[in-house]
């Protein structure tokens, strides 16, 4: 079974941070002023979606669906967290699974939605990584504690415009964390992608 603990921590973790920051000033120009105020109008947008306080869930499960879809490339990190498995996994497993990955993250963290209580994000730079990458490196201010949490965002140039590909918390990759717990879930069920399709499956029928 994964760990209560970090059971789909990549981008679930993402979005209940990224829900509970507010948009920082973004000055500086360069290559990667962009990256930076993609990450800030987020900030702002998700917040006017998401924490209105008339929303019921329905509503704010529609409304992350399309903010997920529009600004991550669900799809890639699906695939990357996925690892090797993705290749001996059948066309129909690789669908479902597609499936189950974007449906669990809405189920599991649409509620925290409601329960935004101050925190603030606040962008300080950028920096290239590769031919289509930044990381846009920021703090999470938080009212329980003295100590910001670092939160570094990697987004990806697309045709569309950026796409966060992954987020690394403290120096941790929550794409690499949670890779490492869905590959143990398959191991654990004799290396098959079904074992990890079941435990999909119950999460989200738990919570839907």
């Amino acid at each position: 079974m994964i760990s209560r603990q970090v059971r789909f921590a990549s981008i679930g973790f993402i979005m209940a941070l990224f829900m509970a920051a507010v948009p920082a000033r973004v000055d500086a120009a360069g290559p990667g002023a962009d990256a930076e105020q993609f990450i800030s109008s987020l900030a702002d947008e998700a917040i006017k979606a998401l924490t209105q306080p008339d929303s019921t869930p329905e509503t704010r499960s529609q409304r992350f669906r399309v903010l997920l879809k529009e600004n991550f490339d669900v799809k890639t990190i699906a695939r990357w967290v996925l690892g090797r498995y993705w290749k001996k996994a059948s066309k129909v497993e690789q669908a479902e699974y597609l499936k189950l990955f974007e449906e669990l993250l809405i189920v599991t963290y649409v509620d925290r939605f409601s329960k935004y209580s101050g925190e603030h994000l606040k962008v300080s730079k950028s920096s290239p990584s590769g031919e289509r990458d930044f990381v846009v490196f920021s703090r999470i201010v938080r009212l329980e504690s003295t100590a910001p949490l670092n939160v570094d965002w990697r987004v990806r140039k697309k045709s569309t415009g950026f796409k966060i590909i992954d987020v690394m918390v403290e120096g941790v990759s929550m794409g690499q964390t949670q890779r490492s717990e869905f590959a143990s879930v398959i191991r654990q069920n004799g290396g098959k992608v079904e074992g990890l399709l079941v435990e999909l499956r119950k999460r989200v029928s738990k919570d839907a």
